[in-house]
């Protein structure tokens, strides 16, 4: 759980803000459903909920979202096209398509989660 994430068991009190709207966006990290309110980020689970401030809400700038508060994601992105890429750059000067195109999708499928874990653990030793 990040620094700033606040823990509210169900059995207290069950909370929720009338205006909060369902959503998909966000990492769900196991939750039942999440909610946005603003900038509010809000996780459901089973025996409580999880609840943090995001710096920029996703619905209005998805971009500056990624940027601000899930920069793991747009680095796992990056990682992922420029390993993905180079992978299948050095198979089709020795092979056939099919084989740059696989090895090219396959090491991007490991480059970019490599990319996302090392910049969450960062991100997360910052915290």
């Amino acid at each position: 759980m990040p620094k700033d994430e606040i823990e509210i068991p169900k059995e207290l009190r069950e909370f929720m803000l009338e205006k909060a709207e369902e959503t998909f966006l966000g990492q769900k990290n196991g939750a039942d459903k999440q909610f946005r309110y603003g900038n509010l980020h809000i996780r459901e689970y089973n025996d409580k909920f999880l609840i943090h401030n995001d710096k920029i809400d996703p619905r209005k700038d998805p971009i500056g979202h990624l940027v601000y508060d899930a920069p793991e994601v747009l680095i796992g992105l990056a990682c992922a096209i420029f390993g993905g890429s180079q992978i299948a750059k050095k198979a089709m000067n020795k092979d056939s398509k099919k084989l740059a195109v696989t090895s090219g999708l396959f090491s991007s499928i490991i480059f970019g989660y490599m990319g996302y874990l090392v910049t969450k653990k960062i991100k997360n030793y910052l915290e």
